[in-house]
């Protein structure tokens, strides 16, 4: 065989869709597009931002750089967490990625040997699965509830972890993986929540990593609580990056902190440093770029307070659409900007969520993504980044196509 066999992995169901999406619009459809959560499109990368990258350019910062990150960015991230939740960092606490899907990469790189496994919860972003499938991982799946309006099912997750000690399997779970605020869900979770997961973690003794890259995309009145904030003692990982927050996507910077002195984090971030140097480094404008986005507290207050009234509106606004769906049953989310509505399927004529989503996309053109890509079937996830009527007009033949492929007894 000429392809390896880790190759299969190599999956991405948010732009499976894509090829069909470009030859229908050569051929003169209307596309919308809902199925990628790319900010800049709809909300101008600020131009301070921009400026900064200009500027590193016209200076001649176009070399390598240190391979975990410049000191003006990491001078920059440290004072951005003193001041949000109150963490101390160190220069080595702190290492800069090409994006939070190279930091996942780095994760794996360094813990995962074939037949360890990592605990995973779904929905799950769905590059987490195959980033920790390629390295010989196996998931060790457990869920949030949709009925507790998608936090973490702490009981499920502590029964797993007694289980798992007690067949002597808890070696082999070298961390737990969470996401807050969530994609595809738009959770935020509760502060109380997150003190039991951390507990948890701490009792069993697994690594805690939390993704965090929208963690000021956040209305509806929530309240985000980082995990930094409450895991002091516990080893553990922050994620984020300027693609959410900062508008920046295609910039593809993100960073880690490992802030503990246990063992096991000085380890896991020295390891991270050693990839960082196998890849020599990460974009070097972009990273001043970065960092003005985080210095440059007023404009970044300014741009962020407005994008994300504006998320908060839309997404409300999508929500009252689809709760006009008989077929559909939403959450409303505090956070991010996805909504991830359950389809009754028994009620249309699809087998299958990705069936409804291929069909949605060559008869209606709109493209969603499949809930079954983020580990739970029959449900859709809808971008809800753009302007409503955008969104008024999607919505609306989603919910007349549900309604044109209802099956009789719903009629």
């Amino acid at each position: 065989m000429f392809l390896s066999d880790r190759s299969k992995y190599a999956l991405n169901p948010i732009e499976e869709e894509d090829a069909l999406a470009e030859k229908l619009a050569a051929s003169g459809k209307k596309i919308i597009k809902l199925n990628r959560g790319d900010p800049p499109v709809y909300f101008p990368t600020p131009p301070y931002i921009l400026n900064a990258y200009i500027e590193a350019l016209k200076e001649g910062k176009t070399t390598y750089t240190n391979a975990t990150g410049v000191g003006n960015l990491k001078d920059a991230i440290r004072t951005r967490y003193k001041r949000m939740y109150r963490m101390s960092l160190k220069d080595e606490d702190i290492i800069v990625t090409q994006g939070v899907s190279e930091a996942l990469m780095f994760l794996n790189s360094s813990l995962i040997n074939e037949g360890d496994s990592a605990i995973l919860f779904k929905p799950y972003y769905p590059l987490y699965l195959p980033l920790l499938n390629l390295y010989g991982g196996k998931e060790i799946l457990e869920r949030y509830d949709e009925g507790d309006a998608w936090n973490v099912h702490i009981d499920g997750l502590a029964g797993t972890l007694k289980t798992l000690r007690t067949e002597k399997k808890l070696d082999r779970v070298k961390y737990i993986l969470i996401t807050n605020p969530n994609n595809p869900t738009g959770t935020v979770l509760k502060r109380e929540v997150l003190e039991e997961l951390v507990s948890l973690a701490n009792e069993y003794g697994i690594f805690l990593v939390s993704d965090e890259i929208y963690d000021e995309i956040v209305y509806n009145g929530a309240k985000f609580t980082s995990v930094g904030e409450i895991a002091k003692g516990v080893p553990h990982m922050i994620l984020n990056g300027a693609s959410k927050d900062y508008d920046a996507t295609g910039f593809r910077l993100g960073y880690a902190l490992v802030p503990g002195e246990d063992e096991k984090s000085i380890l896991l971030k020295s390891k991270f440093a050693d990839f960082a140097r196998v890849r020599l480094s990460a974009n070097l404008p972009a990273q001043y770029a970065f960092t003005e986005g985080m210095v440059n507290t007023e404009g970044h207050a300014n741009a962020i307070s407005a994008m994300v009234r504006e998320i908060e509106s839309r997404v409300n606004y999508a929500t009252a659409l689809l709760k006009e769906n008989p077929y559909l049953e939403v959450v409303r989310p505090n956070g991010a900007f996805y909504l991830f509505p359950k389809v009754d399927m028994k009620s249309l004529r699809f087998k299958t969520d990705k069936e409804l989503v291929d069909r949605l996309l060559m008869e209606e053109g709109v493209q969603l993504t499949r809930g079954s890509g983020f580990g739970a079937q029959s449900h859709v996830r809808i971008v809800s980044l753009p302007p409503q009527n955008i969104l008024e007009d999607a919505i609306g033949k989603l919910n007349a196509f549900c309604r044109k492929n209802a099956s009789r007894r719903r009629r």
